[in-house]
């Protein structure tokens, strides 16, 4: 992924910016990053399981 397909997610909240994640996405796969740390891990997943991981997370969460 290049710096220009970055973008912060609008689900990272508001406020003093503790909870931000950057996501960027291609027909083949979609990557995660912490927005303060863009140089550390970075979590990619293909299209379908990165769907499942936001709809298990969306379910813990309800």
């Amino acid at each position: 992924m290049t710096v220009d397909n970055w973008r912060r997610s609008s689900h990272s909240g508001s406020g003093d910016g503790n909870n931000c994640v950057e996501v960027a996405h291609s027909p083949t796969r979609i990557s995660v990053r912490d927005s303060k740390a863009s140089t550390r891990a970075i979590l990619t997943l293909h299209p379908r399981a990165f769907a499942a991981f936001v709809n298990a997370l969306r379910d813990a969460h309800s």
